[in-house]
């Protein structure tokens, strides 16, 4: 077992040579959920009051007992560095829609020397980067919604409650906030002392 260290005394007694690491006591869970559960209640105080009304204190309760297992702060974690690494992604394949367009007016700008027929291309061109540009705005929010199904996912097979798959604007609404809890509630130290 990792949490039993054996030490090298020479007792005779076997109890007396292991020496175990504690599991959390029942009280000290308890007292825990309790301040999880009261942090909880200020962070919703905080919101506004229709939405308030969306997240009830069960959910809260149930929110509380689930990060009680700290993996779900790193699951968190680890889909909020995702996302940001995507959202870097798409910001790049924007920028390079825009950039292409940049250089080609400038490699037009160079060849046509007929102001008249130079607005034309120039026209032409704007039309063709503003469809490319729409295009490429289409995918990005295909991928951006399909990275929120993906999030909602994992987040509803790790038990976190509160999230499923969904398109519905309101619901996601709530469970960013739910997010921002979580992440609120990992920067936190319980000190059971307090």
């Amino acid at each position: 077992m990792a949490d039993i260290a054996a030490t090298s005394e020479g007792s005779s007694n076997s109890s007396e040579a292991v020496v175990e690491h504690q599991q959390p006591t029942p009280e000290f869970l308890q007292r825990k959920i309790y301040f999880l559960v009261d942090q909880l209640r200020t962070y919703h105080s905080e919101l506004p009051e229709n939405l308030q009304t969306r997240i009830s204190y069960d959910l809260l309760t149930e929110l509380a007992n689930c990060v009680l297992n700290e993996g779900i702060f790193v699951i968190v974690k680890a889909l909020m560095e995702l996302q940001h690494e995507t959202e870097r992604h798409l910001i790049k394949m924007r920028m390079q829609v825009e950039n292409e367009y940049e250089i080609e007016v400038a490699e037009w700008r160079s060849k046509i020397k007929d102001p008249e027929e130079l607005h034309h291309i120039l026209g032409l061109m704007k039309i063709k980067h503003t469809k490319k540009l729409l295009e490429s705005d289409k995918k990005i929010i295909e991928i951006l919604d399909q990275k929120v199904n993906d999030q909602q996912s994992t987040l509803q097979k790790a038990g976190v409650p509160g999230f499923y798959v969904t398109e519905n604007p309101k619901e996601i609404k709530i469970q960013m906030f739910l997010l921002d809890f979580i992440l609120r509630l990992s920067r936190l130290k319980y000190e059971p002392s307090k």
